[in-house]
């Protein structure tokens, strides 16, 4: 199963956002039930996410 993680588990506290990986708790809570398309729509999502730049974080 392919997935984003790449072992930086730090939520962002403004935007939800694992600091590692661009995904919400939910996500990472849920991804082992999802579907292929549904885990291949996200990651989509992801490199959209990555694209916009790094998630800020406070301080």
């Amino acid at each position: 199963m392919q997935t984003p993680c790449v072992k930086i588990c730090t939520l962002d506290a403004r935007s939800g956002l694992c600091l590692g990986c661009g995904r919400t708790l939910d996500q990472i809570a849920r991804w082992g039930s999802m579907s292929e398309a549904e885990r291949a729509r996200i990651m989509a999502e992801l490199a959209q996410r990555a694209a916009r730049g790094p998630v800020a974080t406070a301080g």
